[in-house]
């Protein structure tokens, strides 16, 4: 791969998809798919003690996670984390594909790669609700920063 394709931020939510989607397909099993997301969510970094408060928890998670904006319409950036390590690494995804996105591009962007990774077939009723969540919640705070931009 080249230093781009390695780069966090890609040129689109689109094209973030497209990348994650053409990483999982080097794994045929998925037991090794969920080694990857495992080792996805070990990559993100430590979401500071302060922010681990009902004000950024997910409900609808099994396990808790956090959600934090910053940002405004024209770049929002998050920063999340859980007590999950499987969770840990739907974050990692879910942050590749809507962080550092225009708010606009964020409330329009369908989580695609849920599908074509083949992620909706293997998460638990849990896990898929607790990912509809944080994917409620982060498109919920775009559109607020959408919406306060007009």
């Amino acid at each position: 791969m080249n230093d781009t394709a390695m780069s966090t931020t890609t040129n689109s939510a689109d094209e973030a998809q497209r990348e994650i989607a053409d990483e999982f397909a080097y794994f045929s099993e998925w037991s090794e798919r969920y080694q990857y997301l495992i080792d996805l969510g070990r990559q993100l970094p430590p979401l500071p003690e302060e922010y681990k408060t009902e004000a950024f928890r997910v409900h609808g998670c099994q396990s808790m996670v956090w959600l934090v904006p910053s940002g405004d319409a024209s770049r929002m950036h998050f920063e999340a984390a859980s007590d999950s390590a499987i969770v840990s690494g739907l974050i990692a995804l879910v942050l590749r594909v809507y962080s550092d996105r225009p708010a606009a591009e964020i409330v329009a962007t369908e989580p695609d790669f849920i599908q074509s990774i083949g992620l909706a077939k293997h998460l638990s009723p849990t896990r898929s609700n607790g990912l509809a969540a944080m994917l409620a919640k982060l498109k919920g705070y775009a559109a607020a920063a959408a919406g306060s931009k007009e």
